[in-house]
């Protein structure tokens, strides 16, 4: 079926196309003959109670350099025949929250916006994970800095971060014993101001951290395990942990078979589950990655499989 894709997502010419899951979401829409349109960064709007965008006409060439091509902005609503791919990276601030608003209004005006605004809006990633309780290690998240120290006192080790960033920044490892204990919580809590998650340390990062999709609520059969280099203990590809791929194993699909369900039912058609051992630590929604490097390694299209799943809705709505 025929309608058109609409992509709000960071700068494009900033991209590295060899690794960019959106971009591979732009050359499987293209494949299809669909009509592709970019959203000018900055370019949502509301008009006399409609919400709009400028869009310009997109083509894309799988290639190193010269990726892109844009026609010419205009400013339209949107409407019914439209796919929305939602795809700006964190952090989920305020303007972040005000274009999911906005991207609700063009849910109302007929648009299907992928993954949904409400959902983005309701699940931080790192909180998501702890609604399923029984797929995660120990966890604790608190403003206050003495139960943060007393829960890694308990577990000896614990990883401690913020509940707004990504890529792995501010992420902290610390022992017990620590003596740069009290300055990381300080750092990371502030005054009692500041949430911060803290999880009992896995052994198993030292194996990869893997990242796991999920499609129309269905698992694809291969993880990304992000393995730490160096002295980094670290996974995240933005960290510089080397992306490794795997069949999943059967506690990989137990945890997905926990989650998928969930995130169907809300209209999150494209997550990334991060897995460390036989533990659930996040539930990506915002804009996952790691189709490229899958797709690479095990010869698939996941891609294909995301666009599967929205002719699917596109054809029920």
């Amino acid at each position: 079926m025929s309608y058109a894709v609409w992509v709000v997502m960071d700068p494009i010419e900033h991209i590295k196309p060899a690794k960019d899951s959106t971009f591979a979401m732009l050359l499987e829409a293209q494949r299809r003959g669909l009509d592709v349109r970019y959203v000018e960064p900055g370019g949502l709007s509301i008009r006399d109670g409609v919400a709009r965008a400028r869009v310009a006409p997109l083509q894309v060439t799988d290639r190193a350099a010269d990726w892109f091509s844009l026609g010419d902005y205009q400013d339209v609503p949107f409407s019914h025949g439209q796919v929305v791919l939602m795809r700006k990276d964190p952090p989920v601030d305020a303007e972040f929250i005000h274009d999911t608003h906005i991207l609700s209004m063009a849910e109302q005006q007929g648009a299907l916006v992928v993954n949904a605004p409400a959902a983005l809006r309701d699940f931080n990633e790192k909180l998501a994970a702890q609604l399923f309780p029984q797929c995660c290690t120990p966890t604790l998240v608190t403003r206050q800095r003495a139960e943060l120290k007393a829960f890694v006192k308990q577990h000896g080790r614990a990883v401690l971060k913020p509940l707004d960033g990504m890529g792995g920044r501010s992420i902290f490892q610390a022992n017990a014993d620590d003596p740069n204990l009290n300055v990381i919580l300080e750092t990371l809590a502030g005054d009692t101001s500041h949430l911060v998650m803290a999880q009992k340390y896995v052994p198993e990062i030292v194996d990869g951290d893997k990242r796991i999709l999920i499609v129309g609520g269905e698992v694809v059969p291969y993880c990304l395990a992000r393995i730490p280099q160096g002295d980094e203990f670290r996974g995240n590809l933005a960290a510089g942990g080397r992306g490794e791929g795997r069949p999943l194993s059967d506690r990989d699909r137990w945890i997905a078979a926990e989650v998928g369900p969930f995130l169907k039912a809300r209209h999150v058609l494209f997550a990334g589950l991060d897995v460390i051992g036989d533990y659930l630590t996040e539930v990506n929604i915002t804009s996952p990655t790691c189709i490229r490097e899958l797709d690479a390694q095990f010869d698939l299209n996941i891609a294909g499989t995301l666009f599967d799943a929205i002719d699917t809705r596109m054809k029920s709505a």
